[in-house]
């Protein structure tokens, strides 16, 4: 029996702008969610594969005491050195790449497949990974905002990363997140309107 793939959205913005309340958003009306970042902490913490290439990279400086992958140390080495951190996501991206194809394969694979789902994807267009969905929704907010947000600099990360202008340039749906959760779950749920309209 053939299977019905899902519309797959990827949710993606600056740092600070909301992407995760968006992505929080979509899963409130009902649709399957995935956090890239989620993925990441996954494979640092359980694939031995990425430990092994760490380890192999950086030492034991990037480990704690019982020897699992420390987050934070990592962050500490690659935040410092662009180079180091193109190395790490040259790691990890086709891994979470491959992670977020596999779930919505399996999404597709159900009696009763979804007719969209989301996915929160930080570096969609720094990566190209924007080819692989069938829409792009961009969450930006006033710089103000975001740094009040922000757990890290917004300065540090922002430099790296294609500016908002640009990204609501290449979007099929962008929002300004300045507002309440209200008005951010019309908004989404006016996209996934938008998006299943034809289904």
């Amino acid at each position: 029996m053939p299977t019905r793939r899902p519309i797959a959205v990827a949710i993606t913005g600056g740092i600070g702008a909301g992407k995760s309340e968006a992505l929080h958003a979509f899963a409130r009306h009902g649709v399957p969610t995935l956090s890239s970042d989620d993925t990441v902490h996954r494979l640092l913490r359980d694939d031995p594969d990425v430990r092994r290439a760490l380890v192999e990279r950086f030492g034991d400086r990037v480990t704690d005491d019982s020897g699992r992958l420390d987050r934070s140390a990592i962050a500490t080495v690659v935040f410092a050195d662009r180079e180091e951190l193109d190395w790490l996501e040259s790691v990890l991206h086709p891994r979470v790449a491959q992670e977020s194809s596999a779930w919505i394969d399996s999404l597709a694979a159900l009696d009763d497949p979804p007719d969209l789902c989301a996915i929160e994807v930080p570096l969609l267009f720094e990566t190209g990974a924007d080819a692989r969905f069938d829409a792009v929704v961009v969450v930006t907010a006033p710089e103000a905002i975001r740094r009040a947000r922000a757990r890290t600099s917004v300065d540090d990360r922002s430099r790296r990363l294609l500016p908002d202008e640009e990204k609501m340039k290449r979007a099929d749906f962008g929002y300004v997140n300045d507002g309440t959760l209200a008005e951010l779950d019309r908004f989404v749920s006016g996209v996934i309107g938008k998006l299943t309209a034809s289904e």
